[in-house]
């Protein structure tokens, strides 16, 4: 959906102030409770430009998800796979659990879960962007020689990002430095990341 412009003279600064507003709210009052209305109030523009804009709520939260995501949630290059995916990890935990942008995350994958139209788009549309860049360091590892071509590069995201996941999502444990520490120490040394 590109948010450019159009006839109505919607601005950048209006549109973020929008995004903003959705993050905002969300993180305040929770999924059910956020209304096109009081995104509007916040953010300072009438409901109609909302509707002309996005058609639902969970429409302004998605742009708002996936702004946020390619800001906040693309992986360092410092040349070392090592420290790549430890600072990473530890940053992909810090948004899920600290941020607005993370609770937007939570509210849309818990959404998802009674609303397979918005699972289809949310996998299809924003988390297919999202593995793109949890590979990147991977694949920057691949080119260095710090794992074998022919790693398989699915499994080693699955490994690394999927405990980070489970624990915020599923049981709501802590994701420490040591327990990221013991996870990219695993994933790479794993036999698959050497094959």
């Amino acid at each position: 959906m590109n948010h450019r412009g159009n006839r109505h003279g919607r601005s950048e600064e209006a549109r973020r102030s929008v995004l903003r507003a959705a993050d905002d709210l969300l993180a305040e009052k929770g999924f059910a409770a956020l209304t096109i209305e009081g995104i509007a109030a916040r953010a300072g523009v009438a409901k109609q430009t909302i509707y002309r804009w996005w058609p639902s709520k969970t429409d302004v939260l998605l742009d708002a998800y996936a702004e946020d995501a390619a800001e906040d949630l693309t992986p360092p290059d410092t040349g070392n796979l090592a420290d790549d995916l430890r600072g990473y990890l530890i940053s992909l935990a810090r948004y899920l659990t600290g941020s607005d942008a993370g609770a937007v995350f939570r509210a849309l994958a818990g959404q998802a879960q009674h609303d397979p139209a918005l699972a289809a788009r949310l996998r299809q549309d924003h988390l297919t962007r999202q593995r793109a860049r949890d590979r990147g360091p991977l694949e920057r590892a691949v080119a260095r020689g710090e794992l074998p071509a022919g790693t398989d590069l699915e499994v080693l995201v699955d490994r690394l990002v999927g405990p980070v996941y489970y624990r915020i999502l599923v049981t709501g444990q802590e994701v420490t430095e040591d327990f990221v520490d013991e996870l990219v120490t695993a994933c790479t040394s794993a036999p698959s990341a050497r094959s």
